[in-house]
């Protein structure tokens, strides 16, 4: 007997989210393993993203969220993060599982209508979820904290899987490295420009380092009045050559910026993983990461961290950990071999054992 899931896949329509990301490798994970038990299916828009998974594809549509007629035939369906709108009703013979990627919004600097509108977008997605998986143990443990917010009446279990990435091609990027940083040293942050990211810490940062070396911010989305914020303290601090922005970038730029940091620096305040921290270690980068959120369990002991905001302290810390890095020689092999725990076979291998534990095989 073939067992049928459906996997939401619905994010790929903004390829460059860090959801789409880890979803579209999950996908091409289960295609690696082809698991004879079960058929999955992809909830997908039309796009290129999609070509890997045909035929097994129902395409997406923007009404199928107030009607579709095709998911209560699947003995599992998989909904890919917790703000989705898709697939909210209560099945009767379905088992619906939800990725569940953070509780940000709890811990941002949000209004209270803004915190009470993701909450209710967070319900209608949870509501009805026999199942949860967390992407790290810190998520898991911020949900235990405040599951008492939401009505969870069918909740069964709640497991952890980890995010995972599709690595590219050992390569030399550097040749899509744009021309004006081809001389330069220079730092590295990716990520959304929102408080939560805290980015506005690297700035006197890098006024505080005792070397010449620039901050270059990769923004992958954000808030207009965050970064109008960051370009501020840009020339407050005089910095407006030694501190560069880069939207839209391709993949292929992004892997050439990271081959030609320095390091990468993320400061959060709020996470549920960090996929640039694996990105980073992926290359053999040194990671200089707050000790907040879920950052000490995806960066592990190998990662440098920041012990508190103050730019000189910061500063000391990434100091301390370049001339450590270059020193150990040995420490980018370790980067890779950690990295590649989180690749998308071993995701797709964690997802595939909560399938079968669900549907009790």
């Amino acid at each position: 007997m073939k067992y049928k899931v459906l996997l939401d896949l619905e994010r790929l329509k903004y390829p460059y989210s860090g959801i789409a990301q880890v979803f579209k490798s999950l996908a091409r994970g289960f295609v690696f393993y082809s698991p004879k038990h079960l058929k999955i299916d992809f909830f997908a828009p039309e796009n290129e993203e999609i070509s890997h998974f045909k035929p097994n594809v129902i395409l997406w549509k923007k009404w199928h969220k107030f009607f579709e007629y095709f998911s209560n035939s699947y003995n599992i369906v998989h909904v890919s993060h917790q703000l989705s709108p898709y697939f909210s009703g209560n099945y009767r013979n379905t088992k619906k599982l939800v990725t569940l990627h953070d509780f940000n919004f709890l811990h941002e600097k949000l209004s209270g209508k803004k915190k009470r509108k993701v909450m209710k977008r967070v319900q209608r997605s949870l509501r009805y979820a026999d199942y949860i998986v967390c992407i790290s143990h810190f998520v898991k443990k911020d949900f235990e904290v405040h599951r008492h917010l939401f009505k969870l009446p069918k909740l069964k279990e709640v497991f952890v899987a980890y995010n995972g990435l599709t690595f590219p091609k050992e390569s030399d990027y550097r040749g899509y490295l744009p021309p004006f940083l081809r001389e330069r040293s220079f730092l590295l942050n990716i990520g959304e420009l929102v408080s939560k990211k805290n980015q506005e810490t690297l700035i006197p940062m890098i006024l505080a380092l005792n070397r010449e070396i620039d901050l270059v911010l990769v923004a992958s989305g954000g808030r207009v009045d965050y970064e109008d914020e960051i370009v501020e303290l840009i020339k407050l601090h005089k910095l407006q050559g030694k501190v560069h922005i880069l939207k839209n970038i391709t993949n292929e730029v992004k892997y050439a910026l990271i081959q030609s940091s320095s390091g990468v620096c993320l400061p959060s305040l709020a996470e549920g993983f960090g996929l640039p921290v694996i990105e980073a270690m992926y290359f053999g980068k040194p990671i200089f990461l707050s000790s907040f959120t879920s950052f000490p369990e995806i960066g592990g002991s190998l990662a440098y961290y920041f012990k508190n905001f103050d730019p000189e302290e910061m500063a000391a810390t990434v100091e301390k950990g370049l001339e450590d890095f270059k020193r150990r020689s040995e420490l980018k092999i370790l980067y890779k071999k950690w990295a590649l725990r989180f690749d998308e076979k071993m995701m797709a291998k964690s997802y595939l054992e909560i399938y079968d534990k669900i549907l009790s095989i």
